[in-house]
């Protein structure tokens, strides 16, 4: 069955913009759309259910990341990345949204059959066709490497290659997200990732204890540093975390103060 908790994150991308004031975080018209009209019922008969303090927070980390991960993409390509690489990419609609600047990107999404299956079904309804630079790839990071199932469907390996891998690692064991960053990390110079991770904690999270009542517990955590190390370990030279301070400079301040900037320092990036 499709994941549940990527389409709960494709539905707190579609509250963004149907609730919060502009300018968004992360403006992304099609995430209504690929949800249908249900999905719009349900935001506005009750909008005050989406504000708590919470769903707030989740949302406003969900956005983040994307918008984060989206301009470092851009950056990517203006040093010569011609592949992007969506890791677990559920119902992500960037390559239905792509600007100018990625149109000459290969676009590979990687995520299970039965997601990929559901989301485009959705597509299908909503009246979208797959972009021509668009492949989408169904890849198990725990049954063999990135690389050999990249290699399946035809991508690219031995081009520059910036990976997006956002809301995924911690619903794998630390072998298998070991394997998957050192399959990133032997692409050309020049290529670049952007991940999410959980810290350790005694005590599960709201998020983490709602993703294992819909059986998809989280199965790894690690300190920024282990991160860090990981990242350098797999050929990533240059490494390094989107701070707080650093978000709201970037993302919050010039906007109304309706979503909190997150705490936790969980976004990294790396680029070899």
């Amino acid at each position: 069955m499709p994941s549940r908790t990527a389409l709960g994150t494709a539905f707190l991308r579609a509250v963004h913009q149907v609730l919060d004031a502009p300018p968004r975080i992360l403006e992304d018209p099609l995430a209504v759309p690929l949800l249908g009209a249900g999905a719009l019922r349900r935001i506005t008969e009750d909008p005050e259910a989406w504000q708590t303090p919470g769903r707030r927070g989740l949302r406003a980390h969900i956005v983040l990341r994307s918008r984060f991960c989206e301009d470092q993409l851009e950056a990517a390509v203006s040093r010569g990345v011609t592949q992007y690489v969506l890791l677990g990419a559920g119902f992500d609609t960037f390559a239905w949204r792509q600007p100018e600047w990625a149109r000459a990107l290969r676009i590979v999404e990687v995520d299970h059959e039965a997601t990929q299956a559901e989301k485009r079904a959705r597509l299908q309804t909503a009246g979208l066709s797959v972009p021509d630079n668009l492949t989408f790839a169904a890849i198990d990071f725990e049954r063999g490497t990135l690389r050999e199932g990249l290699a399946r469907y035809g991508g690219l390996l031995d081009a520059p290659t910036f990976f997006s891998w956002l809301g995924v690692s911690m619903y794998l064991d630390e072998p298998a997200v070991d394997a998957l960053l050192v399959s990133a990390g032997a692409f050309p110079a020049g290529s670049g990732i952007v991940l999410t991770f959980a810290s350790p904690s005694d005590v599960p999270s709201p998020v983490e204890a709602a993703a294992a009542s819909i059986g998809e517990p989280w199965r790894s955590r690690f300190e920024p540093t282990h991160v860090e190390e990981k990242l350098h370990s797999a050929g990533f030279g240059q490494v390094g975390f989107l701070t707080r301070a650093d978000a709201d400079a970037r993302y919050f301040a010039g906007r109304p103060r309706d979503l909190p900037v997150p705490r936790r320092t969980s976004i990294a990036w790396g680029v070899k």
